[in-house]
This record gives C-alpha cells, structure tokens and sequence, in this order.
C-alpha cells in the first residue's frame, strides 16, 4: 500500500513540475496596406529561418499554425520556437545583402512548417518560417 501511495505522489509530482511549450505568430492586430499604387518592391522572396528544442519524456505535436510540447524538461534550445524562428530569418536576410535597420519593410505570404519527433524518451520540435519580405518607399 505505501508503495502504491508513493508511487502515486512521485507521479503527480513529476506531472506537476514538467514542463510545456506553446506557441505561435498570430498577431491580434491588422494593418491593411494598398499595394496598388506601385509604393513597393520586393525585396526577397522565399526567406526562411528556423528554431528547434528538445525535450525528455514528453510529446509534441501540431496544430497547423501552433506546436505544443508536453514534457519533463527541455534539454535543447530555448522553447522561444516562433521567436527564435523570425530572428532567423531576419539575420539570414541580412546575411544575403538585405539591411533591415531605417528600412520599411514587411513580410507577407508567410507560411509556417514543423517538423516534430516524437520517441518515447525524446520529443524535438522544428519551427520553420518562411516569407517574402516588401520593402515600401
């Protein structure tokens, strides 16, 4: 019997004090910009940037736009997937030539992919971002 009730307490203290990661780019606001007037160029299309973290004994998995992770502990990356992800890509686009400080520049037809692993010990999830970045004059 004490076992068992110890047992039970090492369970829910375990579920208890795991962790979990959630999260998404999903602004609240809208800006509606004319793109008729011929006021932009495109500055680079199909930039990508990506973000990973590795969990122990838990499970990740994908909604469409969000990824949740259930798990013990994290044991790579930050858990700041999306974050992570658009600084990414932000660097990478500078890194091919494109600056991005005093610039008016936006990115559209964003799309978001994950990757995720799921083992019974060893959880990793994978953000990628890609987008094509407007510059407006």
């Amino acid at each position: 019997m004490k076992t068992k009730i110890l047992t039970t307490i090492l369970l829910a203290a375990l579920f208890v004090s795991g962790c979990t990661s959630t999260g998404a780019f999903l602004s609240a606001n809208q800006t509606i910009v004319n793109l008729e007037e011929g006021n932009y160029s495109i500055a680079a299309t199909n930039v990508s940037g990506e973000s990973e973290s590795g969990y122990i004994l838990g499970l990740s998995y994908s909604t469409g736009l969000t990824a949740a992770t259930l798990a013990i502990a994290r044991v790579e990356g930050t858990g700041m997937l999306y974050a992570e992800a658009l600084e990414n890509l932000w660097q990478n686009y500078e890194s091919a030539g494109g600056e991005v400080d005093n610039q008016k520049l936006a990115l559209t037809n964003v799309r978001y992919d994950t990757d995720i692993i799921n083992l019974i010990v060893y959880t990793k999830v994978k953000i990628k971002v890609r987008a094509d970045i407007v510059e407006f004059e």
